[in-house]
């Protein structure tokens, strides 16, 4: 008995000392200001990838860590993160004491970055801008320069539309079904309320999605997870919105399990900065949680947010000439105020709730079900054989009587007219709504309007549901897996708004004759009124399944994971209107068309040291064309568009990471591949039929077989010079390009009506080695912030854009335009020099941008957390004028008819642009208790 206790006590001892060895790792996570401890701390052992969170005093503690050199990293929404370089001694605990984290200044930025990018440029009911992604960047030096500096000159990160990147609440997708973009607009006004969030850098694993080439973004709105308290915020801009009010109330998880979260905030205008751009916008947010036990919790999350604001006229350089960058011609004075005839209307509430499984230790399962509905409508004016109303319509100009010529051919210039129309456009540059007025109310047709105001408009209802597995399967194997289930109905209609003085409107297309001229045979000759539906009236199903799973492997030199996806789609169009020129298909439900695709994607980590590491990942996918490229006029007929296939979407990038504590770099050489997109638009072209004399056709331009590869380098810099200054730099250089010729039909109504096939093929379009419009393809930043230990900071930034390209027209680039389509050989003159010469993709303007941003805060109380701040920003300091993008218009589809319209040097159907901000400045007061 005795040497069974002698032996018992030995083991117990040799047990202790093996334990002993191993080091310990403690410390205590602190507010800067508040002095209070911190929990929910994320704190990571970079070499081993052990994560542990700190508890209610701040505490967090490490055991069984190897010896030697040790980073630590201390991240912390809301807080700048802190990297500690460690020196573990074998058999000892190292204690750190205090790690002070200091908050982070970017979440003031994200406020004044919505103002820039929220103004997105589409007339159709689409997502919103490119760089809308960014708001709540990560804390990557080159995501916050592409964010906060290049942003405001609509840059792309790797040149993507964020079509190709994934937005999720709650692991529940915001990507709309008709266009692939989120539409930002849904929770716009609420970031106290949507800063929780996790962000992927283009195809690298997360624990939501399989994902795709740009990007993930995940908004987390569990009301247990966000930081008690309340903050008050008042801002002050001159963008597109002048002033800004925010309140948010945070409870924390009390004693009975209960967590509430509630937010608003109001951003309104008489007028933004471009001329006649009014802005109006109320949100709300609420989210309760309630605990049932230590494996189940509900949440329910309401999001609120109605947008209405004015929108602004691209314009051509001869109008650009005579009114300046700022003019704006969708708006006109009516009884002493500024009406804009272009509004967007946006008020989609968002309903979900949660539910959280704690099934163990190591294994989660998370639960959604999603409801939206709601509307989105943009407006202009309809009118009926009468003047159209667009100042800038190009018989309104001077460039129209510059450029006339005779019925032979010959440039007879008429000088008198063009300075005639001129003074007349100057003194008349605006909608005038009181002659619209007049017109109706002197109509021929008494009561009849011949001008009416009315809203494309969009009704969706969404059902959403998914459930998301994180299971550790062992110490080093991690999987997630997600199911997902979307069903959507959408109605689209033209809704009739505002009569404008007249009785009713007559729902008929008078540029048609016989049937062709009923939007609906099934009540011909309708007479509407304001709220009613006319014109075009239909509903658009989907239904999509996917799922995805991915095992992810941690260990001490290398972490790699792999990822696979399966995606199910279904569209089908329902017409309620049985439309003159397709009578017979256009009512009721048409045909469905089902996409099944498949994704596989893969990535590994390096770790040279705990410093140094090298990243890999590498994704191949297809994905089921949009729901608004799936159908060829969905407007009027239940047709598919031709030829339709879902994308290839391939990508790769190599990254060489350093995380020191003064140093953190990345360097990142990427490559993305998108084949068989489709896309399609929709305008007048002059001379694109079979017989002369069909000017003017109204068509949608469908070209499929789209090829596009974007490669590039990135860079993001950041050193701590001293402890109170910082340099960073960042730079982005890329080729973005279409990598081969695409196809190109049109359907053109008149067709239909003639009797012939409405689809026209106009063979190859010639798009290889043109550049991907819109955006910069390279970008440079610098700037030096100065940090105070008395809580004040202030930071400037310089940066250069570069290579941003006009977007070009297709119907331009086929045979159509060189060839008599009468002869079928080349119009005279149409050289090869002569036509080069002639589509010739526009390069614009390279340019500099100078910011200054700095602010102030105070603890206004020793006992608790309540702070006292501002936040000021001036962008574009110097006021430089630059173009952020642009596109060709379509009329003059033919070299003859483009060569005459250019022989003065100013074209009336020139390339119309959009102009970047000028000067713009930011100022927001907030205060925390």
């Amino acid at each position: 008995m005795k040497k069974l206790v002698l032996s018992t006590l030995f083991v117990l001892q040799a047990v202790f000392v093996f334990a002993q060895e191993k080091p310990a790792l403690t410390g205590k996570v602190i507010d800067a200001k508040s002095q209070g401890p911190l929990k929910n701390v994320v704190t990571t052992i970079q070499s081993t990838n052990q994560t542990v969170l700190t508890d209610f005093e701040g505490n967090f503690v490490f055991q069984n860590l190897p010896h030697g050199e040790q980073t630590l990293v201390v991240r912390f929404n809301g807080y700048l993160s802190q990297t500690l370089l460690l020196e573990l001694t074998k058999g000892e605990t190292l204690e750190l004491g205090n790690v002070v984290l200091e908050e982070d200044i970017t979440t003031e930025q994200q406020l004044s970055l919505v103002t820039i990018t929220e103004n997105d440029l589409g007339d159709d009911n689409s997502g919103s801008e490119s760089t809308s992604g960014l708001l709540q960047a990560s804390r990557d030096t080159y995501q916050q320069a592409a964010a906060f500096n290049w942003g405001q000159a609509r840059f792309r990160v790797r040149g993507l539309d964020n079509a190709y990147s994934r937005t999720m609440i709650n692991g529940v997708s915001m990507n709309k079904i008709y266009d692939g973009r989120p539409q930002w607009s849904n929770w716009g006004g609420l970031n106290d309320a949507t800063r929780n969030q996790e962000f992927t850098m283009g195809s690298a694993a997360s624990d939501f999605t399989f994902g795709s080439a740009l990007g993930t973004q995940e908004i987390n709105t569990r009301a247990s997870h966000y930081r008690p308290g309340n903050r008050i915020t008042f801002s002050g801009t001159n963008t597109n919105y002048s002033w800004r009010a925010m309140a948010t109330h945070v409870s924390g998880l009390d004693d009975k399990g209960w967590a509430f979260v509630v937010s608003a905030s109001r951003r309104w205008a008489d007028e933004g900065q471009f001329e006649g751009t009014d802005y109006g916008a109320n949100s709300m947010f609420a989210s309760v949680e309630k605990k049932i036990n230590d494996s189940h919790s509900l949440n329910f999350t309401s999001i609120y947010a109605q947008n209405s604001r004015g929108k602004s006229s691209p314009n051509t350089q001869e109008v650009a000439d005579l009114m300046g960058v700022r003019y704006n011609s969708y708006w006109g004075w009516q009884d002493g105020k500024k009406r804009n005839s272009r509004d967007k209307d946006i008020e989609e509430p968002i309903n979900m709730l949660s539910h959280y499984w704690k099934i163990n230790e190591k294994t989660t399962l998370n639960t959604n079900v999603a409801f939206q509905t709601g509307t989105i409508g943009n407006s202009r004016i309809d009118n009926q054989l009468s003047n159209n109303p667009d100042p800038t319509y190009y018989k309104n100009l001077p460039s129209y009587y510059l450029n006339n010529h005779d019925n032979a051919g010959n440039w007879v210039p008429n000088y008198t007219q063009a300075a005639s129309a001129e003074q007349y456009f100057l003194s008349n540059s605006q909608i005038n709504w009181d002659a619209m007025y007049i017109a109706n109310q002197n109509s021929s047709d008494a009561g009849k309007s011949v001008y009416v105001l009315y809203e494309d408009r969009t009704d969706d209802k969404i059902w959403s549901a998914n459930s998301i597995l994180n299971a550790g399967i062992s110490d080093n194997i991690s999987m997630n897996a997600a199911v997902n289930f979307q069903k959507l109905k959408s109605h689209n209609h033209q809704n009739l708004l505002d009569l404008m003085g007249g009785s009713y409107f007559l729902d008929v297309d008078p540029f048609f004759t016989g049937d062709a001229t009923q939007s609906d045979l099934n009540n011909p000759d309708r007479i509407v009124g304001e709220g009613d539906t006319y014109g075009y009236n239909y509903n658009l199903f989907a239904t999509t399944i996917d799922a995805f799973t991915q095992f992810k492997f941690t260990y001490n030199k290398v972490d790699f994971y792999l990822a696979q996806s399966f995606t199910r789609t279904q569209y089908q169009r329902e017409g309620l209107y049985r439309n003159g020129i397709y009578a017979n298909n256009s009512y009721g439900k048409g045909d469905k068309v089902i996409f099944e695709n498949f994704g596989f994607k893969g990535g590994l980590t390096y770790k040279i040291t705990g410093r140094h590491l090298l990243d890999f990942n590498a994704m191949y996918m297809t994905a089921a064309p949009t729901m608004r490229n799936s159908f060829s006029n969905a407007r009027l007929n239940n047709n598919f568009t031709p030829n339709l296939e879902s994308e290839a979407i391939s990508s790769a990038d190599a990254s060489y990471i350093i995380r020191a504590p003064k140093l953190k770099a990345r360097l990142t050489a990427f490559a993305s591949q998108i084949k068989n997109s489709t896309e399609i638009s929709f305008f007048y072209a002059e001379n694109i039929g079979d017989t002369e004399g069909d000017e003017d056709s109204f068509v949608s331009e469908i070209v499929t077989s789209v090829d596009k590869r974007n490669l590039g380098l990135e860079l993001g810099l950041e050193y701590q010079i001293t402890s109170t200054i910082k340099a960073t730099a960042a730079a982005s250089y890329g080729q973005y390009i279409y990598a081969d010729n695409a196809k190109l039909v049109t359907n053109d109504d008149a067709r239909t009506i003639a009797g012939l096939n409405p689809i026209r093929n106009f063979g190859t379009n010639y798009l290889k080695d043109y550049k991907l419009p819109g955006m910069p393809q390279q970008a440079y930043s610098f700037g030096l912030e100065y940090r105070d230990p008395h809580f004040w900071w202030i930071s400037g930034n310089m940066n250069y854009l570069a290579d941003s390209y006009l977007d070009i027209s297709n119907i331009l680039r086929t045979d159509n335009f060189t060839i008599d389509r009468t002869t079928g050989v080349s119009y005279p003159g149409a050289t090869e020099e002569s036509v080069r010469e002639l589509l010739k993709q526009e390069k614009f303007d390279n340019f500099m941008l100078f910011n200054l941003i700095g602010g102030k805060s105070w603890r206004i109380s020793n006992k608790n957390r309540n702070t006292l701040g501002f936040f000021a920003s001036i962008n574009n300091l110097l006021d430089i004028e630059y173009k952020t993008g642009g596109f060709e218009q379509s009329r003059k589809a033919t070299f003859v008819d483009a060569q005459q319209d250019n022989v003065n040097g100013t074209p009336a159907f020139g390339p119309k642009y959009f102009y970047g901000y000028g000067r713009t400045y930011f100022v927001n007061f907030y205060i925390n208790f």
